[in-house]
C-alpha cells in the first residue's frame, strides 16, 4: 500500500536502488540536487536527510532561494518507490515552473496509482498546514502527470513558456482544498 515516510538513513538501501533506477536524471521531489543525481553513497543519502529536515524546520530561515517544504519518500510495502515534496509557499520560479509539489515515482513502479495515491496524501499535508489551493506543474508533454494531478482536482490555468527559467512549457494546474 503507498504511503509516505520521512526521509532516513533506515531505507537507505531502497532509497539508493531508486535514485539508480532513474539514470542520473533530474528527480522531482527528492530534495536531491541535479550535479548528485548519481551520487548514491551513504553519505548523499545522509545530506538528502539532513537537507530534507532543514527545509522542513520552520524555526530556520530557507536557504537563498528555497521555501521550507515538507519531504517525503512514496513507499510500498516499506520499500521507497518514489518522492514527493509539499513546498509550504511559492517564490518566482515554483509559481512559474516548480508548483507546491512536485513528486517523481521510479520507472518500475509506475502506473500503479502511487503517484496519485501520494498526490491526495500530500493534499492532507497541505491542509494541515492552512493552505487553500495549491499549484502543481508538469511538463506540457507529460500525460501521465496531468492525468494524476487532474485525478485529484487540479484545474488546468495555463500553459507557459518557460524559457526564461531553462524549461520548456509547463501546464500549471490548481487544486482547491
Amino acid at each position: 500500500m503507498t504511503a509516505l515516510a520521512s526521509p532516513s538513513l533506515d531505507l537507505y538501501d531502497s532509497w539508493a536502488a531508486t535514485v539508480v533506477e532513474f539514470g542520473g536524471a533530474h528527480l522531482d521531489g527528492a530534495s536531491i540536487p541535479d550535479e548528485e543525481a548519481s551520487d548514491v553513497s551513504r553519505e548523499a543519502c545522509e545530506r538528502v536527510v539532513a537537507r530534507t529536515a532543514r527545509d522542513r524546520d520552520v524555526s530556520l530561515p530557507p536557504a537563498a532561494g528555497r521555501v521550507h517544504a515538507s519531504a517525503f519518500w512514496i513507499t510500498d510495502d516499506g520499500e521507497v518507490v518514489g518522492f514527493i515534496q509539499l513546498r509550504h509557499a511559492l517564490n518566482d520560479f515554483l509559481e512559474n515552473v516548480g508548483g507546491h509539489i512536485g513528486y517523481s515515482v521510479r520507472p518500475s513502479s509506475r502506473r500503479q496509482g502511487h503517484a496519485r495515491r501520494a498526490l491526495g496524501l500530500v493534499l492532507d499535508e497541505a491542509r494541515a498546514l492552512g493552505l487553500e489551493r495549491v499549484l502543481i506543474t508538469c511538463d506540457e508533454d507529460n500525460g501521465a502527470s496531468a492525468r494524476t494531478i487532474e485525478s485529484q482536482g487540479g484545474e488546468l490555468q495555463d500553459v507557459i513558456d518557460a524559457a526564461a527559467y531553462g524549461y520548456g512549457l509547463p501546464r500549471r494546474y490548481w487544486i482547491k482544498l
